[in-house]
């Protein structure tokens, strides 16, 4: 039996949700690792249960500290939206004026090829 054949079933050992065959459990008895790593999972799992119980209580102020802290991002986030929305319009504006000038251009031009000559 290997370590890496062992190592998954391992968590699941220590919370009890497995029992290991005989083989691998003679395997964890043996070996110095799997019983190292066997202790850390069952640490993790006391510590984890020992938290369930604590409650923390924020700071005073923290609440009010946090929804200001979003409500300025929001804000922020609302002025490079606008900012975003104008510079599209004013490109929009510029590339329509652009267009219409170069239709203008190529009228007065087309007109005054067809114009006849008053010299003759």
């Amino acid at each position: 039996m290997r370590c890496d054949e062992v190592a998954p079933l391992l968590p699941a050992m220590s919370d009890g949700t497995v029992v290991l065959p005989s083989d691998m459990a003679a395997h964890v008895e043996h070996c110095l690792r799997c019983q190292a790593e066997l202790v850390q999972h069952r640490r993790v799992l006391r510590t984890l249960r020992s938290l369930r119980a604590e409650v923390l209580e924020p700071a005073p102020g923290m609440l009010t500290d946090v929804l200001a802290a979003v409500e300025e991002v929001g804000e922020r986030h609302a002025v490079r939206s606008l900012l975003r929305r104008r510079r599209v319009a004013y490109g929009a504006g510029v590339a329509a004026a652009t267009v219409a000038g170069v239709i203008g251009a190529v009228v007065i031009n087309s007109r005054s090829r067809r114009s006849p000559s008053l010299a003759g």
